[in-house]
């Protein structure tokens, strides 16, 4: 006999959020003929923020805090969660966000960017738990395991997208320091028993400072790094007089949302040194007027419009000036005017490069023409991977979708590993001394010298998830017969602290037949390369930050985006999280529905979540129909693709709510002629009749609408009626799935 389900499906921002109205009603009518409840819970940006300040709202307006209540549910083994993309927010766009609530009446305080009183500081502290990547790392109770489903790598197969033809005279290139920076100062200890540990600043003066006190666990890893800010602001100015001489365009590729401390910071250095007439020229009045360059170049105009208009037309006019004697710099907008420095989460790094690369290395100049970049990373970690697949590039041309194999990753991330948790341990310095990690016994573990301006942060990975991630390495090796590799990088202080870890979890299991090797960044990265274009597959066994950017690089080049990668986060208490897939091109699919009706988002992540966990849910509460659902809901995805149902790009033809439609009339069919469950059969066979039977009237009232501008009521809290009617414009179709479960 079967036991309760129930799936969580979250609501999130932008095209997701939209898509969401339109799918989510298919979802919940097909689950329920399987005894399954759909519940959503709002871990927007608006939401979280509504959460945050439910203390200054009226009753009517609070919103429970559902982003935690999800952290609870990750540690229950019952765990059942579809995870959309969510915004990682920058400052302008929490700014944005703040003020679409106010007018909406929504009674939340103003962003405090200089916080001048205790009350100003507590209200940053909230929004800052809101900045960045606030939600995935507090979900991630578990590892990631990340693929390409078969359906979807032989519709790219079949359906090549297009990619850029490759020269051997390509003059664009990644660039990094060569010392300085995180990689190159990185110390790293395994802790042999738990203890307290202390993070300390040693001022010249001899006074300690106590910036942060931790419980290490028994066996895990930390770390600690800094990055030198003098050699960082030389590192920029020569790159920009390397582009100057040689006429190559430059562009700044970090990822400010994840990284929501320490890359905001370089960004900022790069936009005043890039502006570096500008600000210093007008430093005093820019700290008068609050402009912060971590913002990027946007901060000086947004500021300056306070200032009298000839004021503002001279710094304006200097701004222009720069553009003179600098190098071109790539551009997010050509028409538009808006620079690769605009803002910090306009251009995010695992997006962008292999945007880069997939269009023969080229970026978009001011002329709106494509042209050979410098693509400057200044932390060398992870930049020469992009540099190997560069050279790759121009010595075998592009890759090939039609024959290359796949990379998919078995990625550690549980319990925010390493980078991607240190933003409450990164500190920008404000003197000269000492960092240093101190033990309770008044041990020093590890210590850098440090000068104003530098950036240090320290980094902590568990010894569970880092065996968790062992054993799912072992796992999807053996279920995939496909060669692993982990990137362990013999040069890198945390590294070789895993990879002993690694060697030792290793002979915990039986090996025989597999092939697991453990290699160095580059050569990793080459291997793969060399394999895949022979198709060949190879997992990737990584660490969380050469997770996220695999699982952009590969999948770009193999399917032509990320969004159609099957995530799943098998959860260490025994639950899961289905993740679908990235969100990086949401807020031009919600201006084109905005102004024409139209959204080409791709659900296919949604689709491939929601098949594994509908069979995931069969397995675990002994509910056959939910495993019928599952396989029959892949069928029809495998339909949708091989008849080119998904969305399209342009008005006139399908977009996502006919995709959707598509979905739900592929779905019903296989349920109608599948005879696992004669029950499923029964209901479902009259509704894939009437579907087809009125496919052509469905088809058309949803055409019909296209074309003509909507209110949606907000862009980051829209109305739920407006949105609604709007992302559900067939009657006849909403009807049918009415009268499902009636």
């Amino acid at each position: 006999m079967s036991t309760p389900s129930k799936i969580i499906y979250t609501f999130t921002d932008e095209a997701p959020a939209l898509a969401t109205y339109s799918l989510l009603p298919i979802v919940e009518a097909f689950a329920a003929s399987a005894d399954i409840s759909v519940e959503t819970r709002d871990i927007s940006l608006a939401g979280r923020i509504l959460a945050s300040f439910a203390d200054r709202l009226d009753a009517d307006k609070r919103i429970d805090d559902d982003l935690a209540k999800l952290a609870e549910l990750t540690l229950q083994p019952d765990a059942n969660i579809i995870k959309l993309p969510n915004i990682s927010a920058s400052v302008p766009q929490l700014k944005a966000a703040i003020a679409e609530l106010q007018a909406q009446g929504y009674n939340i305080p103003d962003f405090p960017e200089d916080p001048q009183n205790d009350e100003d500081k507590e209200v940053r502290g909230r929004y800052a738990k809101i900045l960045g990547s606030a939600v995935n790392p507090v979900l991630r109770e578990g590892n990631s395991d990340r693929r390409a489903p078969a359906a979807v790598k032989a519709y790219a197969r079949k359906h090549p997208h297009s990619m850029g033809k490759w020269s051997m005279a390509s003059q664009s290139h990644a660039d990094y320091m060569r010392g300085g920076d995180f990689f190159s100062s990185e110390q790293s200890i395994t802790m042999a028993k738990a203890g307290d540990v202390r993070i300390e600043f040693v001022g010249k003066d001899g006074k300690v400072e106590v910036k942060k006190q931790l419980a290490l666990q028994e066996g895990e890893v930390f770390d600690s790094m800094f990055m030198s800010c003098r050699k960082l602001r030389d590192f920029f100015e020569k790159t920009l007089q390397d582009c100057k001489e040689t006429g190559v365009m430059w562009s700044l590729h970090v990822k400010a949302t994840m990284m929501k401390v320490s890359h905001p910071i370089v960004f900022g250095h790069a936009v005043s040194v890039y502006y570096k007439d500008v600000f210093d020229k007008y430093g005093d009045l820019f700290k008068e007027l609050g402009v912060n360059p971590n913002n990027g170049i946007s901060s000086v105009y947004d500021k300056i419009k306070s200032l009298p208009a000839s004021q503002q037309e001279e710094i304006l006019h200097d701004i222009h000036e720069v553009y003179a004697h600098r190098p071109e710099m790539a551009m997010v907008d050509s028409v538009k005017g808006i620079t690769n420095l605009h803002i910090p989460s306009d251009v995010i790094v695992d997006a962008s490069m292999p945007a880069m690369i997939r269009n023969s290395g080229q970026m978009w100049g001011k002329d709106g023409k494509q042209k050979d970049t410098k693509a400057v990373m200044p932390e060398s970690t992870y930049a020469r991977i992009y540099q190997e697949m560069i050279n790759f590039c121009k010595t075998n041309g592009a890759f090939d979708p039609t024959t290359m194999g796949t990379v998919p990753n078995v990625g550690l991330m549980a319990q925010k590993a390493e980078e991607y948790g240190s933003h409450d341990k990164t500190f920008e310095m404000t003197a000269d001394g000492t960092m240093r990690v101190v033990a309770a016994d008044g041990t020093v573990l590890m210590q850098h010298q440090v000068e104003a301006g530098d950036i240090w942060r320290a980094c902590q990975t568990k010894d569970a998830p880092i065996r968790d991630w062992v054993k799912l390495a072992v796992t999807r090796a053996r279920q995939s017969n496909t060669p692993a590799i982990f990137w362990l990088d013999p040069e890198r202080a945390h590294d070789r602290e895993l990879q002993k870890k690694v060697e030792l979890y290793l002979k915990d299991y039986d090996l025989s037949g597999l092939d697991i090797r453990m290699m160095g960044y580059n050569e990793a990265i080459r291997v793969s390369m060399e394999r895949m274009i022979r198709g060949q597959d190879t997992i990737s066994v990584t660490g969380n930050v050469l997770r996220d950017y695999l699982t952009d690089l590969f999948p770009i080049m193999e399917l032509g985006t990320s969004a159609k990668m099957l995530s799943i986060v098998p959860l260490m208490a025994g639950g899961g999280m289905y993740e679908t897939g990235a969100g990086g091109s949401a807020p031009k699919h919600v201006q084109q529905l905005v102004e024409e009706n139209y959204l080409r988002w791709d659900s296919l992540g949604e689709f491939l979540a929601l098949a594994v966990s509908l069979e995931e849910t069969g397995i675990k509460t002994n509910n056959a129909k939910a495993k019928v659902l599952g396989k029959t809901l892949d069928q029809a995805t495998g339909k949708l693709l091989d008849n080119n149902k998904s969305p399209a790009r342009k008005v006139g033809e399908i977009d996502n709510r006919g995709s959707h439609f598509y979905l739900a009339l592929y779905w019903a069919q296989a349920l109608a002629e599948q005879n696992d469950d004669a029950e499923l059969k029964a209901r479902f066979t009259p509704l894939a009749k009437q579907l087809t039977e009125q496919e052509a009237t469905i088809v058309a009232e949803l055409a019909a609408v296209q074309g003509k501008p909507v209110d949606i009521g907000g862009y980051y809290r829209s109305n739920p009626e407006l949105t609604s009617k709007v992302m559900r414009p067939s009657a006849t179709f909403n009807a049918a799935l009415a009268a499902l479960n009636a």
